[in-house]
């Protein structure tokens, strides 16, 4: 049910997702223009209509054609969207966001049909006329259709979910909605909820009286906020304590509710505290008559201010302040009674390899076969891109030649090598991307799984896609890997053989790899303890260089791993020179002991 849902969710979603800009233009002319906006201008304030009733369904219905049926979906659902539209008579009737969302992916199957029936049957010379013509006669035929039925009967719709939200007004059950909401949230649902059902009724509603309280029950970044607090100020865990004032600017000020949803994950009875802090936010918005005169996307301080109506600013914010601070209070002492439960826990809770089968032969991939990296999440925006853009700038100075993006959960494009998703939505990215390696997370603030990722890429060794065995786990590796004995400073430039060997008298066991900007990092990694008596780290530096292939290195980093520690020592090492100024101080400096610090 949790991925049909998703599914219907996603669907809804993807096609207002990539509009949400004409939204927010449409709620800014509102805001501004209407006659009670912020600069009043009557001429300025007859474009909304327009918006409202013809550019925002058409952009729904041509993005849902082309989803299912391509670019010549796109143009079916934007002709047959405007019979809808003229069957209700047009900006006189009640907007058609909703039956774009039915008829834009409805044309594109009709079309999409209609080509599988003509393919390898279309007379030759007749192609140009017949696609042509039947975009045409279709695209009317459907537009009739919207007229006569789908306009009127999603009207009809429209009318009862309205008056539907106006009892929960009137008798004062609206802000109950919180109770599916938070969780709904949580189980990646947000951007169907909001987008998919709340838009369409709180543009209706806009579209009357000037605002909508619908654009603030899933919007409001307080409940999340309070939540990302308390853990903050009350986790036991330290690393779950150190990532959250992090994760509150990306939620609080990016409007990535995301964020906080493995803080939850990692101890559900939490859910509590943002449906009472959300409760209480909505009761207090009902009972002083507040709404939004547009969506809030994302659902940032900024964009959610932004969409206030002139003269209640501070009445909206007081709203955040008071989801906060119930969500806040309740999060604080179920945080406190938790025990040391961390984003870690988290991780491995959400990972589904362990229950797929426990110590199955894991699917290794080929670094080098590694071209494209796809962050994807359910809308293909938000947790996505600043995931993407994270990884990007971490792997910007060790492997520029990798592509990193992001897209939508159910849009990897067929080129991806490796797909980075969260727990829930690995089963669509299965589907999506069915040949590539799917990497699960759960926080893209401080996820293990990434940062394996990142230190496999970057020194050459093959990806584990799946689970790592449990004793194969990283241990942690002793404090005295590296001495003052093992760094090596001015030598004369030698062979890269002569190198390698230099360093094998400290360590006595290699595997050369080089890194990039004058880097290489030869380690050991598959003799055992009978081999590799110690973990150690010896460092060599050649000012001048010398030859690695084509390349030149001037530092030359030697790693004997016991026990398979060596990809802890090359994680620390990676994290050391991912400051291009150390990097680059360390190929010339004559002080050992500021080296010495920096590596240990």
């Amino acid at each position: 049910m949790k991925t049909t849902l998703q599914n219907l969710g996603k669907s809804l979603s993807a096609m207002v997702m990539p509009n949400i800009g004409a939204f927010i233009a449409w709620g800014f002319i509102t805001a501004l223009f209407i006659a009670d906006g912020w600069l009043p201008n009557e001429q300025l304030a007859s474009i909304q209509p327009y918006m409202l009733t013809y550019l925002l369904p058409v952009l729904i219905a041509a993005t849902g054609g082309r989803m299912v049926g391509g670019d010549r979906g796109l143009v079916m659902g934007s002709i047959a969207i405007i019979g809808c539209i003229a069957g209700v008579g047009g900006t006189q009737g009640q907007p058609m966001l909703m039956a774009a969302m039915v008829m834009g992916p409805f044309s594109g199957w009709v079309i999409k049909r209609f080509d599988q029936m003509m393919d390898g049957h279309m007379p030759a010379g007749f192609e140009m006329l017949i696609n042509n013509f039947s975009v045409g006669i279709l695209g009317m035929l459907i537009a009739i259709l919207g007229y006569y039925i789908i306009g009127p009967f999603m009207t009809g719709i429209l009318t009862v979910l309205t008056y539907g939200v106006d009892i929960l007004v009137n008798k004062g059950l609206i802000p109950l909605v919180a109770i599916f909401i938070e969780p709904a949230k949580v189980l990646f649902l947000n951007n169907a909820i909001n987008h998919g059902i709340f838009t369409p009724i709180g543009a209706e509603q806009a579209a009357q009286t000037g605002k909508s309280i619908m654009y603030m029950l899933e919007a409001n970044p307080g409940p999340g906020l309070g939540v990302l607090l308390a853990y903050w100020l009350f986790a036991k865990d330290k690393a779950t304590k150190d990532s959250a004032p992090g994760a509150i600017i990306i939620h609080f000020l990016g409007g990535i509710h995301e964020i906080y949803f493995p803080y939850i994950l990692m101890n559900p009875v939490v859910i509590v505290a943002p449906i009472l802090g959300n409760i209480c936010a909505i009761a207090f918005y009902s009972i002083f008559n507040i709404g939004l005169k547009g969506p809030s996307s994302p659902g940032s301080i900024i964009a959610f201010l932004s969409m206030a109506e002139k003269g209640s600013v501070f009445m909206t914010a007081l709203g955040v302040l008071i989801a906060a601070g119930v969500s806040f209070l309740v999060a604080s002492p179920i945080v406190k009674l938790a025990g040391e439960k961390n984003l870690d826990e988290a991780s491995k809770k959400m990972q589904s390899m362990k229950a797929e089968s426990k110590g199955r032969s894991e699917a290794l991939l080929d670094v080098s076969l590694v071209r494209k990296i796809v962050f994807a999440c359910d809308a293909g925006m938000g947790s996505s891109a600043m995931g993407a853009t994270k990884f990007r700038n971490r792997l910007k100075g060790v492997r520029p030649d990798l592509t990193v993006i992001n897209t939508s959960v159910d849009n990897i494009p067929v080129d991806c090598d490796v797909a980075v998703v969260q727990e829930t939505l690995v089963e669509r990215a299965k589907k999506s991307a069915p040949f590539a390696k799917i990497v699960t997370i759960s926080n893209f603030l401080a996820d293990p799984a990434l940062d394996n990722l990142f230190f496999q890429l970057s020194t050459g060794d093959s990806i584990m896609t799946e689970a790592v065995k449990e004793e194969d786990e990283i241990k942690p590796v002793q404090e005295d890997v590296i001495q003052l004995d093992g760094i090596k400073l001015n030598l004369p430039s030698v062979s890269k053989e002569e190198a390698i060997t230099e360093a094998g008298k400290l360590l006595r066991e290699l595997v050369t790899t080089y890194i990039g900007m004058g880097l290489a990092i030869p380690h050991g990694t598959t003799h055992g303890d009978d081999v590799i008596h110690k973990t150690g780290i010896v460092l060599l530096q050649y000012p001048d260089g010398i030859q690695f292939g084509d390349e030149k290195a001037q530092l030359v980093i030697g790693i004997a791993g016991k026990g398979g520690e060596h990809m802890e020592v090359l994680s620390k090492i990676c994290l050391a020179l991912e400051d291009e100024t150390v990097l680059n101080k360390m190929k010339t400096t004559n002080d050992k002991e500021w080296i010495l610090k920096q590596l240990s």
